[in-house]
């Protein structure tokens, strides 16, 4: 009997069962938690958008593929995960046209329009989130409390930076928990924790962008914000936990070297930090993992290592 071991054949050398399939369903297992809690704390307007959302997505994905005449994988889940990420994204107040063009948007022009997956160049759900907040930026900020009434409320990181003079700042314990205003995926900081630690565990991940994205932040926040409460605060508000575990980790639109994505994960802190600090904005997610993945590219040629046996034009 040959042994296979001995087999000499053509790259790829290393192979792997991870398929991806299996990737897609793991973070759709990493995001659940956070997709509970939005539907506990937000009621049937999270369910809502988030159905209508998913469902735009993989419908969009499958018309878009069937005129193309290429061959349809909605079945890969990819589609799904950019519904949910999207839906993750926007108030529950919002109307339930605002789910379905995002994610008609993030699939056909951000995605399909450049390939299909794996070929986007920037994070399809994030780039459907600045295109609505561009064009309907009321209906992109109107945060409510968590709860059926749907009580008009302003977000932590809003009140940090004085834009709602009448309201306090909830406790930390609220802010970590979730039961807060914010977008529907963003509020609960530890179940998202939750979720990231599940994708570093599963090696769907690596620590290299979320913990050098979180820790910049966190430094920039100590240093320029007043102190430790106010680092907190910066911390577990808002889209950090979101975009630093679920979206700058994004493999077709981040860097593919280690060093590359240390300085991805630290430019998108400085980003959020400037934006939260200096900026018109409370935010900053978005607009920073956006802005750093046109430099991905750029990234990976200059911190790519030396092949063996290269010799340097002109050395």
């Amino acid at each position: 009997m040959v042994d296979n071991k001995l087999i000499v054949s053509s790259s790829p050398h290393l192979r792997s069962d991870e398929t991806i399939n299996r990737i897609m369903l793991d973070v759709i297992i990493a995001l659940l938690p956070a997709t509970l809690a939005s539907i506990y704390y937000f009621r049937f307007n999270a369910l809502k958008l988030i159905v209508l959302a998913v469902l735009t997505a993989m419908v969009t994905e499958a018309l878009i593929q069937k005129l193309m005449k290429k061959p349809i994988t909605v079945n890969d889940l990819s589609a799904v995960i950019t519904g949910l990420l999207l839906a993750f994204n926007i108030p529950a107040s919002a109307p339930w046209w605002i789910p379905v063009i995002g994610s008609a948007f993030a699939i056909a022009i951000v995605k399909q329009a450049f390939g299909g997956l794996g070929h986007n160049f920037m994070n399809p759900a994030l780039a459907a989130r600045a295109m609505l907040l561009a064009s309907w930026p009321v209906i992109m900020t109107n945060w409510v409390a968590p709860g059926a009434e749907a009580v008009s409320t302003a977000t932590p990181l809003a009140i940090l930076k004085g834009e709602a003079a009448n309201q306090i700042l909830p406790p930390l314990k609220d802010v970590f928990f979730g039961n807060v205003g914010g977008s529907l995926g963003e509020t609960s900081a530890i179940l998202l924790i939750l979720g990231g630690a599940y994708l570093l565990y599963r090696g769907v991940i690596n620590w290299r962008i979320p913990f050098t994205y979180i820790g910049t932040v966190a430094v920039m926040m100590l240093i320029f914000d007043g102190g430790l409460t106010s680092m907190i605060y910066h911390i577990f508000a808002g889209g950090l936990m979101l975009g630093a575990f679920f979206m700058a980790t994004d493999y077709a639109s981040s860097p593919v070297t280690p060093k590359g994505q240390i300085i991805f994960g630290i430019g998108c802190g400085v980003i959020t930090s400037v934006i939260r600090l200096y900026g018109g904005y409370p935010e900053g997610v978005s607009y920073s993992i956006l802005l750093m993945n046109v430099v991905a590219p750029l990234l990976d040629k200059y911190t790519s290592p030396r092949v063996f046996g290269e010799v340097k034009q002109n050395g």
